[in-house]
């Protein structure tokens, strides 16, 4: 079996939804939907076509989702076309940036993390400058 993307989906751990998607919403430019539901709290990434694209979300589920800064796997959303431009947007918004804009190699781009105000660390890429 292969896959288009090997990621699917993916869920964002928080404790204040708004806080988060106030954030999110600056860091990246977006507007993002949110949906609540008894026990869980979720706010979408946009996406252009859901039936071609990674979706997820930011996910307040009362406990199950735990942010953390150090443990767990390290998700990486898309900074195309300018990954300095969504770097630029995470102090003002509240975040940290813990690895700042990094040149990956001529085939991978560039790449970043930071923590996010609930305390999550989250990486950035770019395939800006890509050699073929």
């Amino acid at each position: 079996m292969t896959f288009d993307n090997a990621i699917s989906w993916f869920e964002i751990p928080v404790t204040d939804m708004e806080r988060a998607q106030k954030f999110y919403e600056a860091v990246f430019d977006i507007t993002m939907q949110r949906m609540d539901m008894p026990g869980m709290k979720m706010c979408f990434f946009p996406l252009t076509d859901p039936m071609k694209g990674v979706g997820g979300t930011l996910c307040d589920s009362g406990g199950f989702h735990t942010p953390s800064e150090d443990k767990g796997t390290l998700i990486y959303l898309n900074a195309n076309p300018n990954i300095q431009t969504i770097v630029d947007r995470i102090e003002p918004a509240g975040g940290k940036i813990v690895v700042p804009k990094t040149h990956i190699a001529p085939e991978y781009g560039y790449m970043a993390v930071f923590i996010d105000t609930e305390g999550n660390r989250v990486a950035l890429h770019s395939v800006e400058g890509v050699v073929m």
